[in-house]
């Protein structure tokens, strides 16, 4: 059986974090760098029976540039 909590708020923190120990830390400071290094894509169970791997997902998609720009020029002109 699970100890039942009366409040949750009350929980304490263990022994061995020292709160002390852990000024200075600053809440989001990585945030902006790890977001213009990170383009996180899902996708659908289909699409990704397709491809193998992350590579062949990117391959597809250059090619796929590669066509789009192709037709874009032949419309143009």
């Amino acid at each position: 059986m699970k100890k039942e909590v009366e409040n949750e708020m009350e929980d304490e923190l263990r022994p061995e974090y020292d709160l002390a120990q852990m000024k200075g830390g600053v809440r989001g400071k990585y945030v902006e760098r790890y977001r213009t290094k990170t383009n996180l894509v899902l996708l659908d169970p289909d699409v990704a029976q397709a491809f193998p791997n992350d590579e062949a997902v990117n391959d597809a998609l250059r090619l796929l540039i590669q066509v789009a720009q192709c037709q874009q020029s032949n419309t143009i002109t």
